[in-house]
């Protein structure tokens, strides 16, 4: 793979369909200033992104995450919960896709469909990619190849015709929030972001690591920053706060009708189904196994390492089945804050391991350093905002990083004995 290669990936990774879902929600939190909320949260990525493409040279392989953190700070239970939160954080992510997925599939309805088709419409988003998956990895890949390409040109085609009727009254200081809620509005759409950590996956396949593992970081990052931005611009500018807000769900396409009318209101709402299903595509290859890579590392049940038809088929049904029931169970807000408080609360201890790891220079620790410090500042002004807004939010993040301890700890005491051993050593079980 070369370096545009893993670029595509890393864009892909993050247009998916984290810009559609969360767009609506960024303008009704940060008003007038979304744009700044999104440069707030490119500022994060891009600092961790720092972290990201140095261990991703100096630990080349498939693992990512994972990996880095069980090399740099061991294989303790406290890594391992952080691990499962990562695994979780996907769950979550899948659940954040689908809802938007159902969202704008259900604006072809009359009358949007009611309950009934928004959440038919939600859990199609999972099964059936889910079954892409059990039927050929190399679907997958191809499917998202051509869907990259396609959402990136029609959200510039969405800039390009749109830039010209941005009324700048409505993107003025007076019209923003205090700087604290903008902060924090743009961490909880932190979730936009994600996805630039897949880059760390192709350290084994990529030429020349140490050169293009950084530059596609950097480049993906960078493009996404500037793409997110100018989006917010001109959805804000072309459109009133109360008209976004009654179309928070669908507001990317509702944001093209008064420079496209309906049939950009069309067309941006289809690629919005492209571009949530095949990151939900992408989703369940990549977080099935990761899923997989976590119980090799023995952080979670050895079941989960077996594989069927060469498949970490598995770990693809557990992950299936999580995402349902929150996509099916919880709003967007819900499932936004979880997601970017997942990622946020790994990304800072990335950063730790970069600071922490052997070999970094003290410009690698001083930027790391300042990673750590943004995202636990990130992570503390979004549960601020969100627990202000809803005090029963905080039960929910409790759930989110109770549930990811209290798995991996009954792994480590009751699940660790006996079949462990026993499926590790017998090798026919894990490919069939």
């Amino acid at each position: 793979m070369g370096l545009w290669g893993a670029v595509a990936i890393g864009v892909g990774g993050m247009v998916g369909g984290g810009i559609f879902a969360v767009l609506g929600l960024s303008v009704q939190l940060a008003k007038g200033g979304t744009p700044l909320a999104f440069a707030f949260a490119g500022v994060v990525a891009l600092i961790t992104a720092t972290s990201y493409a140095r261990l991703s040279v100096r630990y080349a392989g498939p693992g990512g995450t994972v990996v880095f953190l069980d090399r740099v700070f061991g294989k303790s239970m406290h890594v391992g919960a952080l691990n499962v939160l990562l695994w979780f954080s996907y769950v979550v992510m899948l659940s954040l896709y689908a809802h938007a997925f159902g969202s704008y599939g259900a604006v072809f309805f009359p009358d949007q469909g009611g309950w009934l088709v928004r959440h038919g419409l939600i859990t199609l988003a999972i099964v059936l990619p889910a079954v892409l998956n059990m039927a050929s990895a190399k679907v997958v890949g191809k499917a998202e190849t051509y869907v990259v390409v396609v959402k990136i040109a029609i959200l510039l085609f969405f800039l390009g015709v749109g830039w010209k009727g941005v009324e700048p009254a409505r993107l003025a200081p007076d019209t923003w929030v205090p700087l604290l809620p903008l902060v924090a509005g743009g961490m909880i759409i932190f979730v936009a972001y994600e996805g630039f950590e897949l880059i760390a996956n192709t350290g084994g396949d990529i030429r020349n690591p140490a050169r293009n593992l950084p530059l596609a970081f950097f480049i993906s990052v960078g493009f996404v920053v500037l793409l997110y931005v100018a989006i917010a611009v001109v959805v804000v500018g072309n459109l009133e706060l109360t008209a976004i807000a009654d179309a928070r769900d669908y507001a990317l396409a509702e944001a093209a009708k008064p420079f496209l009318g309906q049939a950009g209101f069309t067309l941006i709402a289809v690629a919005a189904l492209l571009s949530t299903f095949s990151a939900i595509n992408a989703t369940l290859y990549g977080s099935s196994r990761l899923c997989y890579t976590i119980a090799k590392e023995g952080e979670l049940p050895a079941e989960l390492e077996r594989q069927m038809w060469g498949q970490p088929l598995e770990g693809l049904l557990v992950t299936t089945a999580l995402a349902l029931i929150l996509a099916n169970a919880a709003d967007l807000t819900a499932i936004s804050t979880l997601g970017s408080a997942g990622f946020l609360s790994v990304f800072a201890v990335v950063n730790a391991a970069n600071f922490k790891d052997q070999g970094s220079t003290p410009l690698d620790r001083a930027v790391s350093l300042a990673g750590v410090a943004a995202c636990v500042a990130a992570f503390g002004a979004m549960v601020w905002q969100s627990v202000s807004d809803n005090p029963s939010s905080a039960w929910v993040l409790a759930a989110l990083y109770g549930g990811a301890g209290a798995l991996e700890v009954f792994y480590r005491t009751i699940g660790t004995k006996g079949p462990r051993k026993s499926l590790r050593n017998c090798k026919t079980t894990r490919t069939i």
